[in-house]
């Protein structure tokens, strides 16, 4: 949401579609939080904030199904240290809407293998960032996604189907779990 700069997951592929976003707009940089999140963490250390949550980009930590992106990792590895040198706990949202292209084109949550995909990447976030976070947050919203998603049909994939809504719960609900049992 803040990042900016990621054309790897699918809601960056449906701004493009005309008409998806209001007045067409565009992600883009966004406020390049991706390489500018310290002024934010000097502003919260300044505010005397003790925890921020953040969220793990799928899609720029692991851009190809099974090879995990070292220089995303590092970085989340900084901004985490750098909250932590400020006296900020972390709480991090390892799914937070966003899926990588190739998990979609593979099925995306619908697909049972979408669990496996879901605990393979749980388990690589808490080996690489699990000693500098203090919270973690499997899911954002998880309901919203499916609403959203699958019954009203305005977020990606949009889709309508109540058959598909059932499937999809039980595929988040199980990579919660594995999400879970990672941590």
């Amino acid at each position: 949401q803040v990042e900016g700069g990621n054309q790897g997951n699918q809601w960056w592929e449906f701004e493009q579609q005309p008409g998806a976003i209001w007045h067409a707009e565009r992600c883009g940089a966004a406020c390049d939080w991706w390489h500018n999140a310290e002024q934010d963490f000097d502003r919260m250390q300044q505010l005397h904030l003790n925890v921020h949550r953040l969220s793990i980009e799928w899609s720029r930590v692991e851009p190809e199904p099974g090879r995990f992106d070292h220089a995303a990792l590092d970085r989340y590895r900084a901004m985490l240290a750098g909250l932590r040198q400020r006296g900020i706990r972390p709480m991090v949202a390892l799914h937070h809407f966003t899926n990588p292209l190739w998990f979609e084109k593979a099925g995306g949550w619908e697909a049972a293998h979408s669990v496996t995909f879901f605990s393979r990447y749980a388990h690589t976030m808490v080996k690489a960032l699990g000693d500098l976070c203090d919270f973690w947050l499997t899911m954002n919203e998880p309901l919203v996604h499916l609403v959203q998603g699958w019954v009203r049909g305005i977020w990606p994939p949009q889709k309508q189907s109540l058959w598909l809504t059932r499937r999809v719960f039980r595929h988040l609900l199980a990579a919660h779990a594995a999400a879970y049992h990672a941590i």
